[in-house]
């Protein structure tokens, strides 16, 4: 597959260049037919019986079965979700952690995994590593990890500055477990998620999903309560409400995730182009260098696919002066920056659109 031919698949390229994965991704062609032949199916044949049953948890066995190859581990560690918020939140009550408890994550971090980490009860301690540069981002957070201390939760790419946290060290170095946002890496970036104990997926980003998609992943389930449990999570009941739950991460499922979401979710990782990853560091690469020759640029070399930078105006009024123009990006809000998302699908013409309003 060209890159003419994968740009093809997404009709919203025709008329802008979408540089905003980092909130949501463009729909392919097969994703959305995906999503309209299930709905024809409910539509046509009704939604009941042990066929139809059967039918979505195959469904919801396939895409468990494509996420886990994506990240490099056993399906058994996957549980379905519908959202990385959904993910952390799962993690976070399910921990069962008390105010003299601490968690440790920095001040670079989504409020899908901040929200989760101040309603857990525990104590948070934030390491200040926005303003450091990247390679100084492990001596800080280490800093904050004490005897009290029961997680480190951290993204992989930071959703604000673009730049790789040291999850990998973090997790060959502290004695606590580590969850990792993966909201900005899967999709983005080659993952491999094994060697955490919780790594969550965003399915309607950088993988191209629609949305109520994504997933954990869990190396031990019993390390953590089943505080939400959906239909999906046990394997018998009683009819007073007792339940064994299932033996592996499909015990922290969500319920309902819509069926037609997981045969489109499940045609966008069918279809993502073996040679994505290279293409996409490639695009970020050049967008990196194209706009550190006009604006202050936040994100170092070599990180994600996200591109910061603080543009020489307003950035709220950039991203309106820029929508008007065909060019998105996003605003993010509090700080003066301005993000371009670069993935596979982006070439150099909607780089060049970028860069032609200043």
């Amino acid at each position: 597959m060209t890159t003419a031919e994968v740009r093809a698949a997404f009709p919203v390229l025709e008329r802008l260049a979408y540089l905003n994965a980092g909130t949501f991704g463009p729909l392919a062609r097969p994703t959305v037919d995906a999503v309209r032949s299930w709905e024809e199916r409910d539509l046509e044949q009704g939604r009941f019986g042990p066929s139809y049953m059967d039918a979505m948890r195959e469904l919801r066995d396939g895409v468990r079965g494509l996420v886990a190859r994506l990240v490099g581990v056993d399906p058994s560690r996957v549980a379905l979700t519908t959202s990385t918020t959904n993910g952390c939140n799962i993690v976070l009550q399910g921990l069962g952690l008390e105010p003299a408890d601490e968690v440790v994550t920095t001040d670079c971090e989504h409020f899908g995994l901040l929200g989760a980490l101040h309603a857990s009860g525990a104590r948070v301690r934030v390491a200040a590593v926005r303003g450091l540069p990247v390679e100084h981002a492990f001596e800080a957070i280490v800093r904050e990890v004490g005897p009290r201390t029961r997680l480190v939760a951290l993204s992989h790419v930071s959703f604000l500055t673009g730049n790789l946290l040291p999850v990998e060290e973090l997790k060959a170095s502290v004695r606590v477990p580590v969850l990792v946002d993966g909201a900005q890496s899967v999709g983005a970036i080659p993952v491999d998620a094994a060697p955490f104990d919780y790594y969550t997926v965003s399915g309607q980003k950088w993988l191209c999903g629609p949305d109520a998609t994504g997933a954990l992943v869990v190396a031990e389930p019993d390390s953590l309560r089943v505080t939400a449990p959906s239909y999906f999570s046990q394997t018998r009941y009683e009819l007073d409400g007792a339940f064994e739950p299932r033996p592996d991460a499909g015990r922290f499922d969500a319920g309902w995730i819509p069926p037609a979401a997981l045969a489109g979710w499940e045609a966008a990782l069918d279809s993502a182009p073996d040679w994505r990853f290279a293409r996409a560091r490639e695009v970020a690469d050049l967008c990196r260098r194209l706009v550190a020759g006009r604006h202050e640029v936040v994100t170092a070399p070599s990180q994600g696919t996200l591109v910061t930078f603080r543009p020489d105006a307003e950035a709220g009024e950039v991203v309106a002066r820029l929508a008007a123009k065909g060019v998105v990006v996003r605003e993010l809000p509090g700080t003066g920056w301005v993000r371009a998302s670069c993935g596979y699908w982006n070439d150099e013409g909607d780089l060049e659109r970028l860069l032609a309003w200043s």
